[in-house]
Parts: C-alpha cells; structure tokens; sequence
C-alpha cells in the first residue's frame, strides 16, 4: 500500500499532528506516537512514498522544512558552478531528496552531494553510502540544526568536506575533517572566492551566491 502523510505542525523536529495516511486518505497512524520505534526499513518506505524531506537517527524522523525560493536559488547557482568540475573528475553530484547514510541508524538528506568516483561502491541508488563532500544551506526556521547539528552528523559520517552556506549572514563556512572533527579551512563572505580543499580548483564567488534569487535582468528591459 503507498503512504502519504498529512501534516499540521509547527514543531516537525517531533511530527507533532503528522499522519501517516493511504492514498485515499485513511489514516493509519500519528507520527510523533511512533518517535523512537521506527526501524530503518520503515523509514526507507515511508520516504519512498511521502512527498517532503524527512531525515531519520535511531528510530526517530524529522520532517524538514520545505526550501524557500532563495535557498532553491542558492542550490541552483552552485549545482551550476560544480557539477562540470565533478563530472570531468568521473565523480557524482546530486542534490536533495537522495538519501545518505551517515552510519547505521542514521539518515540525512544533504542539500549538495558529491562522491569522486561515479564507481564508488557508495554510490547506491536507493540511498547512498557516504559521501566525499557534502553542502547545506541554512534554514531560517532551524539553523541549528545546520550549523551545530549537521556539522556533528557529517564528522560522524567521515564526509572529507562540509559547506554551511549561510543567507542569515551571507557567508559561506568550509569545513575539512582533522581527527574525526571539523576544523575551519575558511569563513567567506561577499568579496572573497570560497574555496574546496577537497575539490582542486572549485571557487565560487561568494555575493554571486548570494546574489542567486535576484530575478535576472534581461537585455533591453
């Protein structure tokens, strides 16, 4: 049977009011009842069948909050600005709504994703196993979970690199993993070009990136 899930909240760390329900609208059961009881397997099956973001740690689910159109503009822009370097690399690059497996137990859904080698075993298609590189834009609504959470997740995962492209401040904050933690390469804000350890050659204009979402002018308008 594929599921579907209504949702009324305004706190989706715990579901709060989020169902599960069938495709004809029959309700099967409340999310935030389920906290802590949910298996990998259910979750794999309820992210295949239901129509926003949700991340998964040790039988808890998150439902994040839909990207604005400024946060799409940003992904939009550096998508743009990466995927021919990692294309020529024999890499992947993908965006949100892949799953990755931080470890056993845990699942994020990065905004950016990128593995080296297109023949990496990681590179699952159901979800992948890992990543090289990682990136996120923060939220508005939770930029903790963005700048304090995420970065704990991703040196957990063993991910070389990590983004946090921040709108709040316009800045862009590298991070490279050194002894299973993140230590700063550089904080990059409108005038500097951010730049990737891990990917040679990759730099991108930080207020172009934050320039992304202004509508384009075009000749003669």
């Amino acid at each position: 049977m594929a599921l579907d899930y209504a949702m009324e909240t305004r706190n989706p760390a715990h579901c709060e009011g989020a169902l599960i329900v069938t495709e004809d609208g029959h309700e099967l059961a409340s999310l935030d009842r389920l906290q802590g009881l949910w298996t990998e397997e259910q979750y794999l099956k309820l992210v295949a069948g239901c129509k926003r973001l949700v991340e998964f740690t040790d039988g808890w689910i998150e439902i994040l909050p839909m990207p604005t159109r400024k946060h799409q503009a940003i992904l939009r822009f550096l998508f743009r600005a990466l995927d021919p370097l990692i294309d020529k690399m024999g890499g992947e690059l993908f965006f949100s709504g892949l799953d990755m497996r931080a470890r056993p137990g845990k699942f994020r859904e990065p905004d950016l994703l990128a593995l080296l080698d297109a023949k990496d075993p990681r590179n699952q298609n159901e979800y992948w196993h890992g990543a090289d590189w990682v990136l996120e834009v923060v939220s508005p609504g939770g930029p903790h979970r963005d700048l304090v959470q995420k970065r704990l997740d991703y040196a957990e995962a063993g991910i070389p690199e990590y983004w946090i492209v921040n709108p709040l401040n316009d800045s862009i904050t590298v991070l490279t993993l050194a002894d299973g933690q993140y230590v700063e390469h550089g904080v990059f804000r409108p005038g500097d070009r951010a730049d990737s350890p891990t990917l040679p050659g990759f730099t991108v204009d930080v207020a172009a990136v934050f320039a992304a979402d202004e509508p384009t002018k075009h000749a003669g308008a």
